[in-house]
């Protein structure tokens, strides 16, 4: 079997939470408005609590500040924000001490820090400015001021050395991280969150580590969450599982493969860890999270969450659930299949709503992947009203939830509270170090004395980083609620503005600055379809069409002329399976290579001279008919090269992206003279033609796109060609030809010659 049939399988309400990843964004976003949608008196007592915490914010940040401040200052609207973004993300790579110098000179000494010290009210920000600061003199020293203090300090540490530099980053780094860790072991941080405690704060733990590569990894951050869970047990001694701090899971630091095509070995494997880390947060009477993972992991995460969810041994234990992320157009949906689920396994989940921190990565991952549309909103309003209607939802269901709401908006905070109607069974959370300001308004007997959750990762300096980028990537932005609250420039009306009425004042709800992954390229080009390997629907038709294209009888000859020449033919073996045969190939005789030489020699000048119009039209049609016979050539790839199904998707549509490119190329370059410019009287042009013959030789390991990309690539500019494919990929090379003709590629201007260099390329 090419495609694990097993994956194809799913039920009614997984498929609803399917279908809306295919749903226009316009007709999600109304409908939900729609839901969101409060009576004008709620809406004006959610605006009048939102514009009253902006202004206390406001008040209260002034001479502290923290790293909402930090993030204000440093956004990644200013070089420097973008300078430590980039360096915290690149020492993630950085090998050895004298890399990390040279990075820093590189990146650090350029940045004019100076121009921030003093600048924000935040002690906090001027101290980590000025460490910055220092250090970016120190590695400019030959080329700054040496009169003032900076310098000064800056000649006596450059006496000390390079590592003086290192470590003068590395601690900015650390006060920066400090900010946003709890601590580095859990004992650490338990100790650390016991002053937030003893105001009414509880806690839920997050041991860093964002992926796991080898099982090795796997095997380390499984360890360190259940010695954590054994921690936070003992320091919530008799609490209720509802007031216990907990701890939150990475379900990609548990396993080294966690993606769909590895569904059987995950759900294997994987289902017994989670079931012992569940097993142990019973018995510490703890709550266990789920962190959200990116969409093309959903299906295999609702499958984990399902198979532990209903295990007899967890039965009686209210601390379960996930997180689910608002700007995921199927979010409303995973919340109807989670209410169902709690109902059948008797059980009342946790869920802790966010808006999500890796929309960047979906719309670049799907754009990558030539998919039919996003997985999230590309408007931030919509994927606010999102969680809206995400809350009303998690309300209407008080047996199956108990909600827990991650914002550090405002405007989200009031409208949650309006929308509880006055119910305090459910609790706010934050991330530590982040929005404090806005819950100092919320927690404690003197304000609202509502529950809060704090977020608070655990780890060293090393593991920090990767964390560290994502939230300064997510909170950096200028449209991040963190950023706005704090710019005093910013109207307050603006920043408490009520999204359901934002996404219904937009004439066109999908961003247009955000094209479909199949507009990418402009109108000039449509981008290659691909293929979402962890969509059902499209895997159980595909996995048939490839199968039944694998049993057919491949067989690559030489194709002279229009015409294929028999001749003895050799078994060509699957290189994943020596024991299967993947076709035949006859080879070239020296006869099929004078014959084909004679052939291409004779048609190139007419070739060359049809309309560069029609040869692009050519190479467009030879693109759609890669694309109608994608699971032929999809299944050849894995056949005859032995490429995974994702790989043999990719190799197919950079062999389309060919066809298209070289089409635009054609008519752009080949269609009409260029005039050049000259002295009047005179009109000078030039115009590009094909020379005559080309001899495309390509290499085994991309047996279409390379072989396709030399193959149009010649053909687009008036060329005839001789295509000589690698003696281990003929079939992948015969079906293109094949195809190239089918398009309208007369057989006198493109031959296929298959056979080996010596007997065949040499000639």
């Amino acid at each position: 079997m090419i495609i694990d049939p097993a994956l194809a399988q799913t039920d009614p309400l997984r498929q609803a939470v399917r279908d809306n990843i295919r749903a226009g964004e316009t007709e999600i976003v109304r409908r939900l408005a729609d839901e969101a949608e409060l009576p004008p008196d709620a809406r004006g007592r959610i605006a009048a609590r939102a514009r009253d915490l902006v202004v206390k914010v406001r008040e209260a940040r002034l001479g502290q500040g923290g790293l909402d401040a930090f993030l204000h200052e440093f956004g990644l609207s200013s070089k420097e924000g973008v300078v430590l973004m980039c360096l915290a993300e690149a020492l993630l790579r950085v090998p050895d001490a004298e890399t990390v110098d040279r990075l820093i000179k590189d990146k650090i000494a350029d940045a004019d820090w100076g121009s921030h010290l003093g600048h924000s009210d935040s002690l906090f920000v001027n101290a980590s400015t000025w460490a910055l600061m220092l250090t970016g003199r120190v590695v400019r020293l030959d080329e700054g001021d040496r009169r003032d203090l900076a310098g000064t300090l800056g000649r006596l540490v450059h006496g000390s050395g390079e590592p003086v530099i290192r470590a003068a980053i590395t601690q900015a780094m650390r006060i920066l991280g400090r900010q946003f860790v709890m601590g580095r072991t859990i004992a650490e941080a338990l100790e650390r969150a016991d002053g937030d405690e003893k105001l009414g704060s509880r806690h839920s733990y997050d041991m860093l580590g964002e992926a796991a590569y080898t099982q090795a990894d796997a095997e380390r951050y499984f360890d360190s969450y259940k010695d954590a869970i054994g921690a936070i047990g003992q320091a919530a001694g008799t609490r209720s599982v509802l007031d216990a701090p907990g701890i939150s899971v990475k379900l990609t630091a548990l396993h080294p493969r966690y993606e769909f095509a590895q569904a059987r070995r995950v759900m294997a494997e994987l289902v017994p860890r989670l079931k012992a880390l569940a097993l142990e947060a019973k018995r510490n009477n703890i709550g266990l999270t789920l962190d959200a993972e990116e969409a093309e992991r959903l299906d295999l995460s609702l499958d984990l969450i399902e198979a532990v969810s209903g295990d007899p041994e967890l039965a009686g234990w209210n601390g379960f659930g996930p997180a689910v992320q608002a700007y995921l157009k199927r979010a409303p949906f995973v919340i109807d299949w989670l209410a169902d689920m709690a109902r059948r396994h008797k059980r009342r989940l946790m869920v802790r709503l966010v808006k999500g921190a890796y929309w960047d990565t979906e719309i670049k991952m799907a754009q990558e992947q030539g998919l039919d549309g996003y997985p999230v909103f590309t408007r931030k309003a919509a994927t606010d009203v999102c969680y809206l209607a995400c809350v009303k939802r998690l309300f209407a269901d008080p047996e199956a939830f108990y909600p827990q709401f991650a914002t550090h908006n405002a405007q989200t905070l009031a409208a949650v509270l309006e929308m509880s109607g006055g119910s305090r069974d459910f609790e706010f959370q934050r991330l530590h170090g982040m929005g404090e300001a806005l819950y100092a308004e919320v927690v404690g007997p003197e304000q609202m004395n509502l529950p809060l959750r704090i977020y608070a990762p655990v780890g060293s300096h090393e593991d920090l980083l990767a964390y560290l980028v994502r939230r300064l990537l997510e909170n950096g932005a200028n449209t991040s609620f963190v950023n706005r609250i704090v710019d005093e420039a910013l109207p307050i009306e603006e920043i408490i503005a009520d999204p359901v009425g934002q996404v219904r004042a937009l004439e066109a709800i999908p961003h247009p600055r955000i094209p479909l992954p199949a507009k990418l390229f402009g109108p000039e080009r449509r981008n290659s379809a691909g293929l979402d390997l962890t969509d059902p629907r499209e895997l159980a038709p595909l996995g048939q069409a490839m199968e039944e294209a694998a049993a057919k009888g491949w067989r690559a000859v030489p194709i002279v002329g229009g015409r294929e020449q028999e001749g003895p033919a050799r078994p060509l073996r699957d290189p994943a399976d020596n024991r299967r045969t993947a076709g035949d190939v006859s080879e070239a005789t020296p006869e099929h290579v004078e014959q084909a030489l004679a052939l291409a020699h004779g048609a190139a000048p007419a070739w060359d001279a049809s309309s560069a119009r029609a040869r692009a039209a050519c190479l467009e049609r030879m693109a759609n008919l890669m694309e109608r016979n994608r699971a032929d050539l999809m299944a050849l790839c894995v056949r005859e090269a032995g490429k995974t199904v994702g790989d043999a998707i990719a190799e197919v549509r950079e062999a389309v992206d060919f066809c298209r490119y070289y089409a635009v190329r054609a008519r752009a370059d080949f269609a009409a003279p260029q005039v050049l410019p000259g002295p009047t009287g005179e009109r000078n042009e030039v115009a590009l033609h094909g020379r005559g013959v080309f001899v495309c030789i390509s290499p085994w390991n991309f047996p279409l796109a390379i072989f396709t990309g030399q193959v149009s690539a010649a053909l687009a500019a008036g060329n005839a060609v001789i295509a000589k494919p690698a003696e281990q990929t003929p079939l992948v090379a015969a079906a293109a030809v094949r195809l190239l003709h089918g398009a309208g590629v007369p057989g006198v201007v493109l031959h296929l010659l298959p056979g080996d260099g010596p007997s065949v390329g040499a000639p």
